[in-house]
């Protein structure tokens, strides 16, 4: 052997030189327990094991190892696998590339079902737009865009070009959240004469928008029933973006820097959230940090936390308190069992009924069965206003049931003003009761799942509504996610510019087929295809198999509607004349034209930007101490 740090000469055969005998490859299953159990990753605490030595399971590669065996039966030779005493680990960023294989190998060899709309388009034949809102036969006529508009003038100002008609006359209750009805055009053969005829008909009908805002209903006294809402003002094409997004089929993104293409990413994961609430969303991105930039967005929406999951090893960086992975949300959905069975507690108390019910959640489903609904039914049977006959406004608080429970809550909780406002506050108490019950009937499962993994796929495949990885994870995890029964309707993809097409389309395929039919509804593509493109390190490939360009790109090139952001605020505006030559139309938001911090000079510098040329220094020129890092 060679002493450790000798230079070896590399005319001379290197395994003369280094002493190597053997070499063998092996994928670590884990770290074995006492017991020669492999140790999960989880929730429990790791065991603690006696002495220093450490016993891994690994598997090894079949085919080399039945050689070896032969070899050394038939020849006599020593058995390798008695003599290794060098492990070396690649690095772990490389380190997937043997999961991603596989999951390609396992996709060669099952009954992929693409959806029929998209299917034409993946494949590059017949008319690139064939999978837009506009054409496809399930569009939706109303939407509940919920907290998007600010105000009326703002929806106003979003669709010019129509007509609005608003359905509430009184200009006080002229309020978001708002309702919208779109025209659906039926593009059915018709006769020339009436089609000629109808076109113009349908035309005046095609530009105008129905209107309707309506009152969100109340959802408890406490100040924390109160729903968060958007702040952001989004422009036309922001709003257009949001609408497609919506709506079913294929929407594709494409946002200059600065131009909030994750304020509208995160905006339409809200209102799919909340006009479906039954559907499931993906959400893939490229790298962690998007996804945890996402997250920090999603969070300050009116989304329930306990909807919401991210998979994969990136949620360290996340900048909150909160822990959004798997066993992070397993133990915040036992804390808030433990909560909610403590208010059960006390509703109990306040109603003086005797026995344990706030034990567990099923013992709390029966309270809520056999005492709280009777109370409510028996209350409304007061209140509610008989044939010709007026109701008092004090006796909807003077039968009220709850009011020992919500003494907590800021007082007076019945205004007395109107009959009609205090019916409201009555029912959004209610409300608040009801979804405390409905909650732990939901966490009821947690109960009978003893298992912190049992617990984690639950929540995976049952309660999660908002599922969050990358696209790295879902090739890693594809086989475990299809065993697990996991199924979603809609993916958002953001960054989808820098994703290679085959992890593009992978996370299209974490769901087994329903009856020969994928339930796919709506695929969101958010990227931009000026920018980076995906890396790739092998020149053959990035070169001769076009492997650098992105399925983004591709769709881009092949034709298929995008939706060009067209609005940036986050450059001055002579820094953005540097590079908006490149897209369509990109413009400046107005805060960039007239805030301060956008008017005055950097300091120390002449110029809002400067090009320095730089000699050779010391006669070495550019250098790259590491890939792609030039200096």
């Amino acid at each position: 052997m060679l002493l450790y740090g000798t230079r070896f000469d590399r005319r001379q055969p290197f395994l003369d030189q280094t002493g190597l005998v053997y070499v063998r490859g092996c994928e670590v299953q884990g770290m074995l327990d006492e017991k020669g159990r492999v140790i999960e990753e989880g929730p429990e605490p790791k065991p603690k094991l006696r002495g220093d030595t450490r016993t891994f399971r690994v598997w090894l590669d079949p085919n080399q190892y039945q050689q070896d065996m032969t070899s050394s039966i038939q020849n006599g030779t020593e058995d390798p696998y008695e003599t290794f005493n060098v492990i070396m680990r690649r690095k772990p960023k490389e380190n997937n590339f043997k999961a991603v294989l596989e999951t390609i190998r396992h996709l060669m060899n099952t009954e992929c079902v693409v959806p029929d709309w998209l299917h034409d388009i993946i494949l590059g034949y017949g008319d690139p737009g064939s999978a837009h809102y506009s054409k496809m036969p399930n569009q939706i006529s109303t939407l509940d865009f919920n907290d998007t508009f600010l105000s009326l003038d703002h929806l106003r100002s979003c669709f010019p070009g129509c007509t609005i008609k608003v359905i509430e006359e009184n200009p006080e209750l002229q309020v978001p959240p708002f309702r919208i009805k779109f025209p659906i055009s039926s593009t059915k053969d018709k006769g020339k004469k009436r089609k000629a005829d109808e076109e113009e008909k349908d035309n005046e009908e095609d530009k105008t928008l129905i209107v309707e805002p309506y009152v969100a209903p109340n959802r408890g006294p406490y100040p924390y029933n109160q729903p968060k809402r958007n702040t952001i003002q989004f422009t036309p094409t922001q709003i257009e973006a949001i609408r497609a997004g919506m709506q079913p089929g294929l929407t594709m993104v494409v946002g200059p820097p600065g131009t909030g293409k994750t304020d509208v990413a995160v905006q339409i994961i809200s209102n799919l959230y909340h006009n479906f609430p039954e559907q499931r969303t993906l959400i893939v991105t490229h790298s962690n940090q998007a996804l945890n930039q996402l997250f920090e967005k999603i969070m300050a929406l009116d989304i329930d936390e306990r909807h919401l999951l991210r998979l994969g090893h990136g949620e360290e960086e996340l900048e909150t308190e909160k822990d959004f992975s798997r066993y992070g949300r397993v133990n915040y959905v036992l804390a808030r069992r433990l909560e909610l069975l403590r208010e059960v507690g006390r509703l109990q108390e306040s109603l003086d009924v005797p026995g344990d019910v706030s034990y567990t959640c099923e013992t709390a489903g029966h309270f809520y069965l056999y005492q709280v609904i009777s109370r409510w039914e028996q209350y409304m049977s007061k209140v509610k206003p008989k044939q010709g006959k007026k109701v008092e406004v004090e006796a909807v608080a003077a039968h009220f049931p709850f009011h020992k429970y919500f003494s907590n809550a800021p007082q007076p909780v019945f205004k007395g003003r109107s009959y009609e406002e205090d019916m409201d506050i009555a029912e959004g108490c209610y409300r608040h009761i009801k979804k405390i019950f409905t909650q732990l009937e939901e966490f009821r499962a947690f109960e009978l799942l003893r298992s912190g993994l049992d617990r984690s796929k639950y929540l995976l495949v049952k309660e999660a509504k908002i599922i969050a990885m990358t696209c790295t994870h879902a090739a890693l995890k594809r086989h475990d996610l299809v065993e697990l029964g996991f199924k979603y309707d809609n993916i958002l993809m953001e960054e989808a510019a820098q994703i290679l097409e085959i992890e593009t389309f992978i996370p299209l395929l974490l769901q087994n087929p329903e009856d020969g039919y994928s339930r796919l509804k709506r695929w969101i593509m958010i990227g931009d295809h000026h920018q980076l493109p995906p890396v790739i390190k092998n020149m053959a490939f990035q070169k001769y198999s076009n492997m650098e360009q992105s399925l983004f790109t591709r769709f881009v090139r092949l034709g298929v509607p995008t939706v060009d952001l067209d609005a940036q605020g986050r450059a001055r505006a002579s820094l953005c004349n540097l590079y908006n030559w490149r897209y369509k139309h990109l413009g400046n938001l107005p805060h960039v034209q007239e805030l301060p911090e956008f008017q005055v000079p950097n300091p120390g510098l002449t110029f809002d930007f400067q090009l320095i040329n730089v000699e050779d220094f010391n006669g070495v020129g550019e250098s790259e101490p590491n890939p792609y890092f030039y200096q």
